[in-house]
C-alpha cells in the first residue's frame, strides 16, 4: 500500500543584484554608418544581431563590446530596452549616448528570478521507495517575457527528480501575468526550485516513516552501473555516483556526532538543525536542437609568428575566471608555458561569432571548442615537425616548448616549427602557411553535474532567528580543471543560495508597487553572516565532451537550495530526521 503526503511550497521572488548595474555605451558614426555599443551583457554577438535589427544598422556595421563585467548571474542574459534607445538616441543626435542603472532601477526594471508556488504530491511504500511524484508548478512571469521567461520553470519540471529514481512522474506547469517585472534566468534558473521541491519532499517522506533522511536518499539513489539514466521526464542522465558525494559530506561534516549532539541540546533548551540535500544540475548548454537562439560554441587558436599564442572565445566570461582555464587548456595542448598565452572574448569585430556565457556552459562548450581548435592545430604541427624529424606525425607529443618523439630521441623547438609554417621555406605537400585554426562545438546533450551539502543552524527559541553555524558542500562537476576557480564558483553559489533561504525576498504592495526597491529593503547577505565553507569534490567525467568536463557556475546555488530551509525547520524536530512540528511549512525564506 502506498502513503501520500502532500505540501505546498514557495520560492519567493529575488533579485540578482550583481554588483555591477546595467549599462550601455552607444556611438554611432553617421559618415561610416557604423555602431558600436559598450555592453555589460553576457551574450554580445546575440545582442549585436538583436540591435541591429532594432535599429536599423546593417550587422556588419555593428559591433558589441563586453568590457569586463561586475557580476550578472544571468540577469545580462537578455537584451533590454535601454541598449535599444540608446543606440537609437546615438543615432539621432549623432554623438555617443551613455546609460548607467542605478540601484533601484536594478531592483526594480532588471529581471528577477524564481517566484514559483508548488502544490506537490509524494507517493511511497512503507519502506521507504519513493513511487511517484506530481506537482503543479504555478509560475509569476512578471508582465512579459523577457529571452527565457517562460522557459525556466520548465527547466523545474525538467529537474524535479533530482538524484532519485522515481519511475513516476506527473508535472504541470502554469504561467501567469502579473503587474511584476519579468522573471528570467537567475543563477540556477528553474533547478534551484527543483531541488527546492524534491529535497523537501524527500525530507517529508524521512518524517512521515521515521527514517534518516540521509538513509533516505541512499534508498532511492540509482546505481552508478544505471548511468546513462533516461528519467521519465524526458532528460537523460550522463554520468554519476550520489552514493559517493553523499558519503563524502556525511564524513566531511562528522554527521552522527551532530545527530547527538543536537539530541543533547535539545534537552537543554537550545536548538540545532541539520539540513541534508543531494541535487543535479542541467548545465553545458546546450544542443541547438533545444536552445532558443543556438546551444554551440565557437573558438580560435592561433599561434602568432612570434611563437605566443591567441585564442578566441565565442563565450564573454565576466568574473568566472575562464580566461585562465581556455589558457591552461592550450597551454597543456600544445606544450607551451602558460604566460605566452592571450585569450580575446567579448568584442565581436574580433570574435567573429559566438552564443555566451550562461547556463554553466562556458568550459564545458566554449572550452570544449578552443579544445578542437587547438587539437586541429597540433595535427597541422605535428605534419610540419614530422616532415623535418623524419617520422610519421603520429609519433609526436607536444611539451616542454618541443615537438618530439614519445622517447624523446628527436625533437625540433615548438618556435622552430611556427617559423616554418610562417616562412613555408620546406612545408609537406597539401599544408598552407600560417597557424590558425577554429572549431564549432555543437554538444549532443547537456551535462548533468551532481553534490550532497549539508548545513547547520541554530535557532534562537525566543526570537526565532536563524544562525547558520557550519556548511558542508561536496560537488562533482566533471573533470576538474583549475581547483581554484571551481571553489570560487561553490562559494559564490552557497552564498547567494543562503540568501534566498534566510533574507531576501522581492515584495510588491497590493497596488502593484515594489516595497523593497532599494538595499536598505532588499536584504542581501554580508560577509559576516557567513562561516567557513568546508568544501570538497569527487570527479566523474562525462562523455559529453572530450574534455569530460560537466560546469559548475550554478552548483552552490542547485545544491543549497534546500539546505538551511530544511535544517533550521528541523531544530525542533522529533526522530531521526530531525522534523518538527513545523514541517509542513511552506515559505522557502526563513522569517521569524
Amino acid at each position: 500500500n502506498l502513503k501520500v503526503v502532500k505540501q505546498r511550497m514557495i520560492n519567493q521572488r529575488l533579485g540578482p543584484v550583481s554588483m555591477e548595474t546595467r549599462g550601455v555605451i552607444a556611438s554611432y558614426s553617421p559618415g561610416e554608418d557604423t555602431l558600436t555599443v559598450w555592453s555589460s551583457t553576457q551574450i554580445p554577438h546575440l545582442l549585436k544581431t538583436q540591435l541591429s535589427v532594432m535599429v536599423g544598422v546593417d550587422e556588419a556595421h555593428c559591433r558589441v563590446i563586453t568590457p569586463e563585467v561586475g557580476g550578472a548571474f544571468g540577469s545580462k542574459l537578455n537584451v533590454y530596452g535601454e541598449e535599444g534607445v540608446a543606440c537609437f538616441a546615438s543615432r539621432k543626435l549623432g554623438r555617443p549616448v551613455k546609460w548607467i542603472e542605478g540601484r533601484r532601477e536594478n531592483l526594480q526594471g532588471t529581471i528577477h528570478g524564481r517566484d514559483q508556488v508548488n502544490e506537490l504530491e509524494v507517493y511511497f511504500r512503507p519502506d521507504g521507495k519513493v513511487m511517484g511524484l506530481k506537482c503543479l508548478i504555478i509560475a509569476d512571469l512578471g508582465a512579459y517575457h523577457q529571452l527565457l521567461t517562460p522557459a525556466i520553470p520548465t527547466l523545474t519540471a525538467l529537474m524535479i527528480l533530482g538524484s532519485y529514481n522515481i519511475p513516476n512522474v506527473s508535472v504541470e506547469t502554469k504561467g501567469v501575468f502579473t503587474n511584476k517585472m519579468a522573471t528570467d534566468a537567475y543563477r540556477g534558473a528553474g533547478r534551484p526550485e527543483a531541488t527546492y521541491i524534491i529535497e523537501r519532499a524527500m525530507d517529508l517522506v524521512s518524517y512521515e516513516l521515521n527514517m534518516d533522511p540521509a538513509d533516505l536518499r541512499e534508498k532511492n539513489f540509482p546505481s552508478p552501473k544505471d548511468f546513462p539514466l533516461a528519467l521519465p521526464t524526458g532528460v537523460t542522465y550522463d554520468t554519476a555516483n550520489y552514493q559517493k558525494t553523499l558519503s563524502k559530506v556525511l564524513k566531511l561534516a562528522g554527521y552522527q556526532k551532530l545527530r547527538k549532539e543536537q539530541e543533547r541540546l535539545r534537552k537543554k533548551g537550545q536548538y540545532i538543525g541539520i539540513g541534508l540535500s543531494t541535487y543535479v544540475e542541467i548545465c553545458a548548454m546546450g544542443p541547438s536542437s533545444r536552445m532558443p537562439a543556438g546551444g554551440w560554441e565557437y573558438g580560435m587558436v592561433r599561434v602568432e609568428p612570434t611563437s605566443k599564442v591567441t585564442v578566441m572565445s565565442g563565450t564573454s566570461p565576466h568574473g568566472q575566471g575562464e580566461e585562465t582555464t581556455f589558457a591552461q587548456i592550450v597551454a597543456e595542448g600544445l606544450g607551451v608555458p602558460y604566460d605566452d598565452v592571450s585569450v580575446v572574448h567579448g568584442d565581436t569585430s574580433v570574435v567573429q561569432q559566438g552564443i555566451g556565457t550562461f547556463g554553466s556552459r562556458t568550459t564545458a562548450v566554449g572550452g570544449t571548442a578552443i579544445h578542437g581548435a587547438t587539437e586541429r592545430l597540433k595535427k597541422k604541427m605535428a605534419r610540419i615537425a614530422a616532415h623535418k624529424l623524419g617520422v610519421k606525425p603520429g609519433e609526436l607529443v607536444f611539451r616542454d616548448g618541443k615537438v618530439e618523439t614519445d622517447d624523446g630521441q628527436k625533437s625540433i623547438a615548438f618556435g622552430k616549427v611556427v617559423e616554418e609554417a610562417y616562412l613555408a621555406r620546406q612545408l609537406p605537400p597539401g599544408v598552407e602557411p600560417g597557424l590558425t585554426e577554429q572549431s564549432v562545438f555543437e554538444p549532443p546533450n547537456y551535462t548533468f553535474p551532481f553534490g550532497a551539502h549539508l548545513a547547520v543552524t541554530e535557532v534562537d527559541p525566543e526570537t526565532g532567528e536563524v544562525h547558520l553555524r557550519n556548511y558542508y558542500a561536496v560537488d562533482d562537476c566533471g573533470r576538474i580543471l583549475n581547483p581554484m576557480l571551481v571553489d570560487g564558483q561553490v562559494h559564490g553559489g552557497i552564498a547567494q543560495g543562503v540568501g534566498q533561504a534566510l533574507w531576501e525576498e522581492l515584495v510588491y504592495d497590493e497596488n502593484g508597487q515594489l516595497v523593497t526597491g532599494t538595499l536598505m529593503d532588499y536584504t542581501v547577505p554580508k560577509a559576516h553572516h557567513f562561516p567557513w565553507f568546508e568544501t570538497a569534490n569527487t570527479e566523474t567525467k562525462t562523455p559529453v565532451n572530450p574534455l569530460g568536463v560537466k560546469g559548475v557556475g550554478e552548483a552552490g546555488t542547485i545544491g543549497l537550495r534546500a539546505r538551511p530551509a530544511q535544517s533550521f525547520r528541523g531544530a525542533e524536530g522529533r526522530g531521526p530526521g530531525g522534523e518538527g512540528s513545523d514541517v509542513n511549512r511552506s515559505r522557502g525564506r526563513a522569517t521569524p
